[in-house]
């Protein structure tokens, strides 16, 4: 049967069978796909084709900072298709030009150029590819408990299970483990972790690496604030031994965390930075490498050995642009500081209420809770790399009471949009706390 590409709008459960039929769904065995049909969205919430609400409270990849459905993006969108839908990146638009001077405004320090992909996999491939090319070095020190992209090389340099199967990737890299406070492990301290670096650093050879890549505050992998110091130490180990230090600010970068990127907390400025979701806040794809001066200088009489057909799309760029005036305009950045300071007290309450939460941890609006079977051993109440019934509960809780968030492992996280306001984060946070009497119900001692 021929299927229309212009038609009645769908039901849910059509949705749901043409996509499992004709598409693959990401990180996931086909038969066990069971997607929400999503229908529209505005501000933190979406629908379903029947009408069913469902408070977006992992702001769905944790990149629609700025909330769904806002006119300003909209509209800038719509008037740059209808004036210039797509230039050759060899050639210049006022959307690219603009965006260029915009970013060297709000990135750390001196960054001040860029060169644009199509999101943040293919940032930080670009970003190794260019620290390659100027130190003539080939090693890239990179994380354990990261997640970088799922192209060749930014699966390479990501540190969890999902390289597993990609293995080998690229060769030259090197990976370290970080500074991680969780359920069966206190912090480890900044002098700790630091001179374990340094320690990998001479035993590989310091003058092998062209870089460290990192996520400032790790996403995926736990939502790990460094301690105070350690970013800081990482500055001072890549200037001491002169590698290029990486900022992945993919997904803690645009207010994520209350501050533009989350090396600002700390005064860091790395060399390089990479960039995407909340960039455009996911209206549109773009991703972005940023450089300090004396990386663009190395280009200017050496080819950089790079390209994509969309770089500096003037489509994405407008969308960027627009973004970034919401961010200031809706003062969002503040928004995440303020609110964000609630849910760090909400977590703290739902740890001292229930006997399942075994850690919580939050900046902003970044936040994550880990649940545990025993208060005593701290067992997690899913094992590494897989899940349990409990956590399928909870997922499933979640789900019936039109909460969306990520279940993973033992955890779940609390990533709204940085335009939420307090009554509906407290909504949230009531839906997970009646769902947490499952996981309580599993707390052996």
């Amino acid at each position: 049967m021929a299927t229309d590409t212009v038609a009645r709008s769908m039901t849910g459960e059509e949705m749901i069978a043409l996509a499992k039929r004709h598409t693959l769904y990401e990180w996931s065995a086909q038969s066990k796909v069971d997607p929400i049909p999503v229908a529209s969205a505005k501000g933190v919430y979406f629908w379903t084709p029947e009408g069913k609400r469902f408070l977006d409270f992992n702001s769905q990849l944790m990149s629609v900072n700025i909330g769904h459905g806002d006119s300003r993006v909209i509209q800038a969108i719509s008037e740059q298709a209808a004036t210039l839908a797509y230039a050759s990146p060899f050639l210049a638009t006022e959307p690219r030009a603009r965006l260029g001077a915009k970013l060297a405004e709000i990135t750390p320090g001196d960054i001040d150029t860029f060169f644009f992909t199509n999101g943040g996999a293919e940032a930080n491939e670009n970003a190794i590819k260019i620290a390659r090319l100027v130190t003539g070095r080939q090693k890239i020190l990179a994380r354990y408990r990261s997640y970088h992209g799922a192209t060749a090389g930014s699966m390479s340099l990501t540190g969890d299970p999902r390289r597993w199967a990609n293995e080998p990737g690229i060769p030259g890299v090197v990976h370290v483990l970080d500074p991680y406070h969780g359920i069966q492990r206190g912090w480890d301290s900044a002098g700790q972790s630091l001179a374990l670096l340094e320690e990998v650093i001479q035993l590989e050879g310091p003058s092998t690496f062209a870089a460290f890549i990192l996520e400032p505050v790790t996403g995926t992998n736990g939502v790990l604030v460094p301690p105070d110091g350690y970013l800081q130490g990482v500055r001072e180990l890549c200037t001491k031994y002169r590698i290029l230090m990486i900022a992945d600010e993919v997904m803690s970068g645009f207010g994520r965390t209350g501050e533009w990127f989350a090396v600002d907390h700390w005064k860091v400025v790395p060399d390089l930075i990479t960039m995407a979701k909340g960039l455009t806040s996911s209206y549109l794809p773009l991703g972005a490498v940023g450089m300090r001066p004396f990386l663009r200088k190395h280009f200017e009489n050496n080819v950089f050995y790079g390209g994509l057909t969309y770089n500096s799309h003037p489509m994405g760029c407008a969308a960027a642009l627009a973004t970034i005036r919401v961010y200031e305009e809706h003062h969002l950045i503040e928004n995440a500081r303020a609110v964000g300071a609630l849910m760090k007290q909400l977590l703290a309450d739902l740890r001292e209420r229930h006997p399942s939460v075994g850690e919580v941890r939050s900046i902003g609006l970044f936040g994550i809770v880990e649940l545990i079977r025993s208060r005593r051993t701290r067992e997690p109440l899913a094992p590494f790399n897989g899940t349990s019934e409990e956590m399928a509960a909870l997922g499933q809780f979640f789900r019936q009471e039109g909460l969306y968030t990520f279940v993973r492992w033992n955890t779940f996280f609390t990533n709204p949009p940085l335009s939420i306001t307090e009554g509906q984060l407290r909504e949230g946070f009531a839906i997970i706390d009646r769902a947490l009497e499952i996981a309580d119900r599993a707390v052996r001692d």
